[in-house]
């Protein structure tokens, strides 16, 4: 029982950190219909961002995380206005080919920058731990699941509170009638996918707390956060949360009870499951 606990506590921290990471990719589909192949490559390159301000400039990733997403928020700025607007209303065939190029030269270039060699962020605190009962909760970890759902739940706020969240769901469910109520559409993409990249950052800021890092992890987080922002749902960023928590439980569980090397076909087979029962995700609209 003991362990089973720790599990679904392992389970829970890691489920934090997916839905902070799904939750840029998620943004950046519903509103402007892109799935970025290149996501999980803005991560990784949060991660080193943060990597390149912890060692040579000595800032904790916690504290320079506003630094990295503000970085990256400007790289998806001037990526969405000086490329990917000319392709946005293209066929999604042209969008996956173009992020797809966009994730592949990310990745040569971190590789030409930082090496192939595997980096990690160990802050004085990274190995130290808090006790409840028979539970360790690792304080990066606990850390990083608190950043990422606060950062879930004030993307959320945003979207629902403030000009800019009420126009990016305007646009994304009707453009036409966002354009007659003043909208600038080329304007507002751009700010999405800043803002998508900029979450991709910070999430990449977290990862890199937890795990080590190199230039090749992009693909497989891509392929995560695609997981999670379906099984979720696109409707609703609070179901990028659920979905995250959701299969980092199932991730957790599988490896306790039949191994790690499953871990990943267990996230693939609930997002197959899903689609067959319920498309629109477990928190999206149904038709």
């Amino acid at each position: 029982m003991n362990l089973l606990a720790q599990i679904l506590v392992n389970g829970t921290l890691q489920g934090g950190l997916y839905a902070v990471m799904a939750l840029g990719l998620a943004l950046v589909w519903g509103v402007l219909n892109i799935v970025n192949l290149a996501h999980g490559a803005f991560i990784m390159l949060g991660a080193y961002a943060s990597w390149y301000l912890y060692t040579y400039l000595h800032i904790d990733p916690f504290l320079g995380l506003p630094i990295t997403a503000l970085v990256m928020f400007a790289l998806g700025y001037a990526l969405q206005r000086g490329l990917l607007n000319l392709v946005v209303r293209a066929p999604m065939f042209n969008t996956l080919l173009i992020t797809f190029g966009l994730e592949v030269v990310l990745t040569y270039l971190a590789q030409l920058v930082f090496s192939a060699d595997f980096r990690t962020i160990n802050p004085p605190y990274a190995g130290n731990s808090l006790v409840l009962g028979s539970v360790v909760l690792p304080v990066a970890r606990l850390a990083a699941f608190g950043v990422a759902i606060v950062l879930t739940i004030g993307m959320w706020l945003f979207l629902l509170h403030t000009r800019l969240g009420r126009a990016i769901r305007a646009t994304a469910q009707n453009l036409v009638a966002a354009r007659l109520y003043g909208v600038e559409p080329r304007h507002l993409y751009a700010m999405t996918f800043a803002i998508g990249i900029a979450l991709a950052g910070a999430a990449g800021t977290l990862y890199g707390t937890v795990s080590q890092i190199n230039p090749y992890i992009g693909a497989s987080l891509t392929a995560k956060s695609f997981a999670i922002s379906i099984i979720g749902g696109l409707d609703n960023p609070l179901g990028v949360i659920v979905g995250g928590l959701f299969l980092g439980i199932v991730e957790a569980l599988t490896t306790l009870y039949i191994g790690q090397t499953f871990a990943d076909v267990a996230s693939f087979g609930i997002l197959a499951l899903v689609l067959i029962v319920r498309p629109g995700g477990l928190l999206g609209k149904t038709a």
